[in-house]
């Protein structure tokens, strides 16, 4: 791959304060690595490209990560994929060292390790089908604005979409990679990016090849328990009867077949479930005792407790409530990990034990890896999770509503009917739900003739599903064949 060419240094005005050094130099380091038996050389490139306003200044910086193959002669036939995460406020990281690149997080399936942490060559990158390029939006990782009050510009729906999409159009510029396939990859809120980013660069010449959404979310309602949306109570469902049945909470008979009883669950939750919680009031009391009598045969919880929700079971109730009796709680980005609060008695969980068990080894191995390994020198604070965003997200003309990119996703394949989508969903998710991502699928609006380019893969663990090392080898086995059909 080429060295990326740099904009000559504007000429300094006496007096005038000098510009932040938004556009920094990649450090270039090399590596090797053995995938199923085969060794595999490349090239590490870490460094910032400036994001600059329309009088040419630079208001921001994106820090980003880009492994490339050695050797490749003709990149018109190397696939380039674009990777984040969610939040808002999430850097990288999760993918990154997670699932996709070179070097994973040694972690364990069913708990955090014992410090110290460290990174370990991963057999399961993405490397081999295509290069890579980890992208922290302003306000995660070492990206940041100017100052807080010009980052009120990219902490929002429309700023983040813009911001992403223009460092993707420079990255190709300077890097040479525009007649590359081209690829994006998101995970959680970073769906959401990617739905509208498909959207918003199409209508700025850059046609996207395929989009991999991991633990999707693209509308909002799906997700947003508000008085008067009762969507998520039905969404929810199946998989807190995947949550119980984990936990072994459910009736012998549903315990036998996983599959088998989520296939169940989905039916009644879509049908007789939300026909009772559309009756609201006028649901008569034989009615309401068969929906308490089914809710609590699908979760593990008592009846009683389910009469006193209103037949309405909140996402934190549900962590707290299923363990409360061996005072546990149970994650909601993965909830097959259980967490210990002060008190049993209270309403919601402490905390998502799923995050605590996943933050200090990627925080520690990260830091250690990107100065040790790949050469990067700052003191700066790689600001993971929701700490460099420091205002409110401005949701835009859907504060007073339901985000959704949806649409944004629907149009890009009507403008591009070659681009194709791999949608996959973890059982155990209570952040993002498989059955509320195929609820939004379904409800696109896309036209038949495309419903073909998306496909789907479902894994038995939760939002991040690679955490646990059968799910990480099959997601790397989905994704190959994925690209390989979207190149043809």
């Amino acid at each position: 791959m080429p060295e990326p060419s740099s904009r000559k240094p504007r000429r300094k005005v006496r007096g005038a304060r000098p510009e932040v050094p938004f556009d920094k130099k990649p450090v270039v380091t090399h590596h090797e690595i053995t995938i199923h038996g085969a060794p595999l050389k490349y090239s590490a490139h870490v460094g910032m490209l400036p994001i600059r306003n329309d009088d040419g200044d630079a208001e921001a910086g994106i820090f980003y990560m880009a492994y490339t193959r050695d050797g490749v002669e003709d990149t018109t036939k190397r696939p380039i994929m674009f990777s984040f995460n969610g939040g808002p406020g999430s850097a990288s990281v999760w993918l990154h060292l997670g699932a996709i690149g070179p070097k994973r997080v040694e972690t364990m399936d069913d708990g955090m390790p014992p410090p110290p942490y460290k990174v370990i060559p991963n057999e399961h990158t993405w490397l081999d089908e295509t290069d890579l390029v980890f992208i922290d939006p302003v306000g995660t990782g070492y990206s940041k604005p100017k100052n807080a009050e010009v980052g009120k510009k990219f902490w929002g729906l429309k700023g983040d979409i813009e911001s992403v999409g223009e460092f993707i159009r420079l990255f190709l510029t300077r890097f040479q990679r525009w007649s590359s396939p081209i690829y994006i990859v998101g995970e959680s809120y970073g769906t959401t990016r990617a739905a509208g980013l498909a959207g918003h660069l199409i209508d700025r010449g850059i046609a996207l090849n395929g989009i991999v959404l991991v633990s999707s979310i693209l509308n909002f309602q799906t997700a947003r328990f508000a008085k008067g949306n009762d969507l998520p109570y039905v969404l929810f469902l199946p998989t807190y009867t995947a949550t119980a049945w984990y936990h072994r909470r459910l009736a012998p008979e549903l315990q036998a077949d996983l599959q088998a009883t989520l296939r169940e669950v989905e039916e009644w939750a879509a049908g007789p479930y939300s026909a009772a919680l559309a009756k609201g009031d006028a649901l008569t009391a034989e009615e309401r005792a068969e929906v308490v009598a089914r809710l609590s045969r699908y979760t593990g919880l008592s009846e009683e407790y389910i009469d006193e929700t209103e037949l309405r079971i909140q996402i934190h109730r549900f962590c707290k409530e299923l363990l409360r009796r061996e005072k546990r709680t149970v994650g909601r980005l993965d909830s097959r990990f259980k967490g210990i609060d002060a008190l049993a008695a209270t309403e919601s969980p402490d905390y998502d034990p799923a995050i605590a068990v996943i933050m200090p080894p990627y925080t520690s191995a990260f830091n250690d890896y990107i100065r040790g390994e790949l050469k990067y020198e700052t003191d700066d604070v790689y600001q993971i999770l929701g700490t460099g965003i420091k205002s409110p997200w401005d949701w835009g003309s859907a504060g007073n509503g339901y985000p959704d990119t949806a649409d944004a996703l629907r149009a890009a394949f009507s403008k591009n009917p070659h681009m194709r989508v791999f949608v996959a969903c973890g059982f155990f998710d209570l952040a993002t739900p498989y059955f509320a991502t195929q609820y939004t699928l379904n409800h696109m609006g896309l036209d038949p003739e495309l419903r073909g380019n998306i496909s789907t893969g479902y894994y038995e663990a939760g939002h991040m599903m690679y955490v646990h090392s059968p799910c990480l080898a099959q997601l790397k086995e989905d994704v190959r064949e994925f690209v390989r059909k979207s190149l043809g």
